[in-house]
């Protein structure tokens, strides 16, 4: 029986936080299962419509591999690679470019926000980066995409254009179905519960990250912002306490209602802290291994260039495909 494929992939933006770790690389590593085949990719491609320093990109972009090695990623279930060393997904993206359409790229949600936040550098790449981002998808024929809410657009417009390519060309592409987590919702910020935890937040007491010393997150979690109310209970009124109570729930595999029975009567600073043991026991291996692997250069360098080899395999044969399809290849056969 024909393995299904999963890919997926994360830009090299630093040090993953709570929430990347919750909402996505966990449920990466229970992908890794017999019947599935996991393409996961370090997106560097699309974080150049951004200026980057090239050094830092570089570093970082290893930093990534090794997070989510540590995280459980194995390389002998799953093929880990750079994206822009597969030479493919620039090529197919090209190719993409043109049975896409204006109207669909100019309709997409992050080109606006990423516009609006950097008006000095309205490239075309953050116009095109969901073409990208559909052609990391279809190189691998994939046939599930681990998305979360705010993804969720990105793979309907890798549906609609491989659908739209296969209707003049026949059966080339998988039309890749969502993967939505079933556990592990979205981590708020610790000083603004109604935002979004992310590493981009410039006051850095609003997110945790992975490597995190455990000092650091508990006086993190000390300062999370609560309310006046006094009680710890799980509704929209108070943001700030649902979301240590997800925290608490998520790492020590408690429901909310026996998260809510096991603290009830007490105060915040109980909750604060008993969540940031929570984190810091959850973490401890990650951070461990992370260090580890990350001073292992010869480890990381050649589990990256296995994982390109597999994906080049893969690649090669989808781009010879589609190449042939469409008149720019196999011009003697």
């Amino acid at each position: 029986m024909e393995k299904k494929r999963i890919l997926s992939g994360i830009q090299p933006s630093g040090i993953s936080t709570l929430g990347n770790y919750v909402g996505a690389l966990r449920n990466w590593v229970k992908l890794q299962v017999d019947d599935r085949s996991c393409f996961y990719c370090v997106a560097n491609m699309h974080a150049i419509t951004v200026r980057q320093n090239p050094d830092e990109l570089r570093s970082r972009t290893l930093d990534t591999a090794a997070i989510l090695l540590a995280c459980g990623v194995d390389p002998n279930r799953s093929a880990l690679f750079v994206q822009s060393e597969v030479h493919e997904h620039a090529e197919l993206s090209w190719v993409l470019n043109c049975y896409t359409y204006l109207g669909e790229l100019n309709r997409m949600t992050q080109f606006k926000d990423k516009s609006s936040k950097h008006s000095d550098n309205i490239n075309a790449g953050l116009l095109t980066y969901p073409v990208l981002m559909a052609a990391d998808i279809l190189l691998y024929r994939a046939h599930y995409v681990p998305v979360g809410e705010d993804q969720k657009q990105h793979l309907e417009i890798a549906r609609d254009i491989a659908e739209r390519f296969n209707k003049v060309y026949g059966d080339v592409f998988v039309i890749p179905e969502p993967l939505v987590p079933k556990v592990g919702g979205r981590i708020m910020s610790l000083q603004d519960p109604t935002k979004k935890m992310s590493k981009s937040d410039p006051n850095p007491a609003s997110y945790i990250t992975v490597t995190d010393e455990p000092s650091a997150i508990m006086k993190k979690f000390k300062r999370a912002v609560t309310d006046s109310e006094g009680r710890i209970a799980y509704n929209e009124n108070q943001p700030g306490v649902a979301n240590l109570l997800s925290i608490y729930s998520t790492f020590t595999g408690m429901t909310i209602e026996e998260s809510l029975a096991h603290f009830d009567g007490m105060g915040y600073g109980t909750l604060k802290t008993a969540v940031a043991e929570a984190v810091i026991d959850g973490l401890a291996l990650v951070r461990e291994e992370f260090r580890r692997i990350r001073d292992d250069k010869a480890y990381l360098r050649e589990v990256l260039s296995r994982g390109r080899e597999q994906a080049a395999e893969v690649a090669a044969r989808t781009i010879a495909d589609v190449y042939g399809r469409i008149g720019l290849g196999a011009f003697f056969d």
